[in-house]
């Protein structure tokens, strides 16, 4: 069942090569819109509607992806399908680097689009469930570190191809192609989840095991207390964030250029330099995440993320407070927002729905951006303070759901793994934050 045995067994090896799927998926996101927005548009004669159906389809098949992976991972096991969809990936990218019109451009984002959503909550539950106590949620953390080398590498490397045309946008799909296999040849020598094997045995053979274990057929136990609240929390708690992250992610330019009329080149280098400040909050969240001073850090983080939406809301979208949205949101990301929501789906969720649920509420917070971003340029232009009030609204609503609701919840209980591992196996907490 476990495939190639990784004797001994190591824990930060293990969070980097399952984590570089973050790496990957988020290079993946951004290389997509920089060379199929801009790189391949003049020489392809790409038209404007055309690139944005294939960046949508890539996020459609994103939320497809997370919905089915998820649930794959439960089923089958997460090495089985972290190797299946990063060769997926790669087949993707390969059409990509080579596309010479429209056709592999639609069948090259579909594919990475799937494969993206389908191995990034199980590579999370596969960290997760590899990480000795005490280190659980810092290792979890750690993968967003590699999202976010995943923007910086990109974005270092398009900063020289400027006037390259296609063969720029093919070099940035080179990178990720070469990564990608790289990394398969490398998870080829991990060895299945202890944890999930023994869920997985457990299941099999006792059924009635409710307390650690779900039946793997039964997926309905997801949608029955406690589960059904866990999946509530995060799935609200992560679509309620994500929308404000989202418009600046896909429209911070946008914003910069027609509401603060700004010069894109200014916008580029103020993103740049808030990346290292994130960076470095990122690598002081690690350190605290699987302590009780977790909670005070994401309060810290929360009301960051208020204090900033609330500026433009209240004081209207210019130079100054779009700045200041990006920069202090920014950093208040880094205490709260994915980066605990990643961690709360591995605490509060049974080991057999652990991936099926994260992908459900990675599926859903998708879609719900999606929806927002069809209007979001429309209403920035003409109900610009409603738009802002509305973003400010949700970071509130979000902030109250990361502490109230969710300290509320009860952990999940994990099986104790039976092969050996480098770390004593974990005991459950009693309290999310």
């Amino acid at each position: 069942m476990s495939g190639i045995e990784d004797t001994p067994r190591s824990p930060w090896r293990t969070a980097v090569l399952a984590g570089m799927a973050s790496y990957l998926d988020a290079g993946a996101l951004v290389t997509s819109g920089i060379a199929i927005g801009g790189y391949y548009a003049a020489p392809l004669q790409l038209s404007a509607g055309t690139i944005g159906s294939l960046l949508g389809l890539q996020t459609l098949a994103f939320a497809a992806g997370a919905l089915f992976g998820g649930w794959l991972g439960d089923r089958f096991g997460r090495r089985k399908i972290l190797t299946l969809f990063l060769v997926l990936y790669a087949v993707g990218i390969l059409l990509l680097l080579v596309a010479a019109g429209p056709a592999l451009l639609y069948a090259g984002v579909m594919a990475t689009g799937l494969a993206i959503g389908a191995d990034l909550p199980v590579s999370l539950a596969l960290v997760n469930e590899e990480a000795p106590t005490g280190k659980k949620g810092t290792m979890v953390v750690f993968s967003g570190m590699l999202w976010l080398a995943g923007i910086v590498t990109v974005l270092v490397l398009s900063s020289f191809m400027e006037g390259q045309g296609m063969p720029g946008g093919r070099i940035l799909f080179a990178h990720l192609l070469v990564v990608a296999v790289v990394v398969l040849l490398l998870r080829l020598t991990l060895s299945e989840s202890a944890e999930w094997a023994t869920a997985r045995r457990a299941a099999d053979t006792d059924t009635t095991a409710r307390s650690e274990t779900v039946e793997l057929s039964r997926i309905r136990e997801l949608f029955r207390a406690p589960n059904v609240y866990a999946l509530l929390a995060t799935g609200l708690y992560y679509a309620t964030w994500n929308i404000g992250a989202n418009t600046l992610g896909q429209f911070g330019t946008f914003l910069w250029t027609a509401l603060a009329k700004g010069e894109v080149a200014q916008f580029s280098q103020l993103t740049l330099v808030g990346l290292p400040v994130g960076f470095a909050a990122g690598l002081l969240f690690m350190r605290v995440v699987d302590k009780p001073s977790r909670h005070t850090w994401f309060a810290v983080g929360s009301g960051l993320i208020v204090l900033a939406w609330a500026l433009p809301a209240l004081l209207g979208p210019g130079k100054f407070t779009l700045v200041a949205v990006m920069l202090i949101s920014g950093l208040g990301n880094s205490f709260a927002g994915e980066a605990v929501y990643k961690v709360w789906s591995q605490e509060l969720l049974p080991t057999l729905l652990r991936a099926t649920a994260q992908g459900v509420t990675m599926a859903f917070t998708r879609a719900v951006a999606g929806l927002a971003a069809l209007g979001t340029p429309a209403v920035a232009l003409g109900h610009t303070r409603l738009m802002f009030g509305t973003l400010f609204g949700l970071a509130l609503a979000a902030a109250v759901i990361g502490l109230i609701w969710v300290p509320r919840l009860p952990t999940a209980s994990r099986p104790e793994p039976t092969t050996p591992k480098k770390a004593a196996p974990g005991t459950p907490r009693t309290t999310a934050l």
